[in-house]
This record gives C-alpha cells, structure tokens and sequence, in this order.
C-alpha cells in the first residue's frame, strides 16, 4: 500500500513539473513550444500570464522563448519583459542583471530607456522592503550602496532621455534618493562625532553642502561643519558656516541671530535615551549629533 502511495505521488509531481512552464492560467491545454507553438503563439501564451500576473510562468516561458528564438521577431520584447517580470516577482539582483544585459546589446532600442528606468527600480528595492510598513525604519541608516546606484541609474535616464514618459517619476524618485543619501552622510558625521574624529565629521558635513544643495539636508551639514571647526580650534572656518546657516536657515535650533549655540545637541526624536543623557549630563557626555528633519523635510524642495 505504501508502495502505491509512492507511486501515486510521484506520478502527481511529474504532472505538475510540466504544467509548471506554460501553465494553465486560462484553463488550456498545457503545451511546450516543442509540441507545434509557433513563435507567434508561444508569446500570445507568454502575454496572457503576464496579464494574469503569473510571473513565475511568465519569466520561465520568457526565457524559453529567447532560447527556442534567439533572433526572432519578438526576442528583444521579451527581453524586457523578462525585465519587467523579475522585477515583479522582487527579483532584483536577476532584473538588474537582465536590464544591464539588454542596455549592452541594444543600446540604441527604442525602449531603452524602460530598460534603464526598470533598473533603477530594482535598485532602490534591492535591500527589501518588506516590514518598512509596520516598523519606523530610518531608510538613511541603512547600507546605502544601492541608493547610490539607484540614484546614478535614474540620473542618466533623466541625462540621456529627458523627454522619456519615465522621466518625471525618475525625477521625483532622485529627489528622495538624493535626501536619503544626504541624510546618510550627516549620520556618518554623527557618528564620527561620538569618535572624536572631528576632521572626518567635518568633511561629511562638506559633502552634504557641495553635493547635495537641494536636501534639507544642508540645514545640518552646515551645523556639522561649524560644530566640527569650533572643536578643531579654528573659529574662522567656523564663523564662515555659521555665517551661511544664518543667512540661509535663520531658523535653526541652534541659532541665535548670528550666534551658535556649540553646547546643546539637536538629536533624534526618536532617540530617547539620548535626550535623557543631553539633558542630564550635557554635552560633556553626550557628542554633537544633529538630525533636524522634523524642522526642514516638509519644506517644498
């Protein structure tokens, strides 16, 4: 009996492993390209599981159809939607792959520039987002090497195709991009703060100001650089970014007309025990940290 059971099984996953290419997603009658699709057929049947949101079908149909048709009418189309259906399914290491691999060799295709915005998508999904909805993540704190592609990707879209129909949501997708890398690098002076590497703090700082003049962003890196030159003995430089933070955020925490106030710490909200340490110990405990957001990310950019 056991043996039968065996049998039985067996016979059901072989069954269901040659549904699993072409499937049924309409209810026909299952088929490989080897037994009679045209290549006309083989992607109308490609297109109704796309339609039907049956990626994994689609995406082992997509790669098929390239194999069994190479060079056929519909190969760089399918190229792109395998492009698509990676993404879909957050494969985006394979979706990146598959647009890098298309921008190589059709760098003149029409729709190239669906191929460099899909990229860039991929991209910026690359670490998951999968609990981002229910806990209060800070996107700036984490490992930030897939915005910086993403934003590089998205800024040569909007380079090379200003007019493309992907442009303005690229647009609006680099301006995110563009704060949370700013806000990322005044996290790296923070910390830098509480090393004591006051040179190093400074420069990100720096880099925030030169590179990023549309973040709100600056608010902090300006005080960064301030704080960081005050610390340093070198009060020149630092009147100079004080200066600037003056004439440009009049209304940060930390000004008094034209005066700095080098002693308190404008810190996160959010870090609780932090705050209690500022307001116990003062700053000879607690390292500079500034983190101004609540203040200045509404503002219109």
């Amino acid at each position: 009996m056991k043996n039968i059971t065996r049998i039985g099984l067996i016979l059901t996953m072989a069954v269901l492993t040659s549904c699993s290419l072409l499937g049924s997603d309409d209810q026909d009658e299952t088929e490989t390209e080897e037994s009679g699709y045209t290549e006309r057929e083989f992607y109308d049947k490609i297109q109704r599981s796309l339609n039907s949101r049956n990626w994994q079908v689609a995406i082992g149909n997509l790669q098929l159809l390239e194999s069994q048709f190479p060079f056929g009418k519909y190969a760089e189309q399918a190229q792109l939607e395998l492009i698509y259906a990676q993404h879909m399914t957050s494969d985006h290491e394979s979706s990146i792959a598959a647009a890098e691999r298309f921008i190589r060799l059709h760098p003149q295709h029409p729709n190239i520039d669906y191929a460099i915005y899909v990229k860039g998508l991929s991209e910026i999904n690359q670490n998951g987002r999968l609990f981002d909805g229910f806990l209060s993540i800070d996107n700036s704190k984490r490992d930030i090497g897939t915005a910086r592609e993403a934003f590089a990707t998205l800024g040569q879209l909007i380079s090379l195709y200003p007019n493309s129909p992907y442009a303005p949501d690229a647009r609006q997708r680099l301006i995110s991009l563009r704060n949370q890398l700013a806000r990322s690098e005044i996290n790296v002076a923070n910390y830098y703060f509480s090393r004591g590497a006051l040179v190093a703090a400074a420069n990100r700082g720096q880099y925030v100001v030169e590179n990023f003049q549309q973040s709100p962003a600056v608010a902090d890196g300006l005080a960064v650089m301030a704080q960081a030159y005050h610390m340093l003995g070198k009060p020149e430089m630092a009147q100079n970014s004080i200066e600037v933070l003056a004439a440009n955020y009049p209304d940060y925490p930390l000004l008094e007309g034209d005066q700095f106030d080098f002693d308190s710490r404008p810190l996160v909200p959010s870090n609780w025990f932090l705050s209690k340490l500022n307001q116990r110990f003062k700053s000879e405990i607690v390292p500079p940290a500034f983190d101004t957001r609540t203040q200045y990310n509404s503002l219109p950019q």
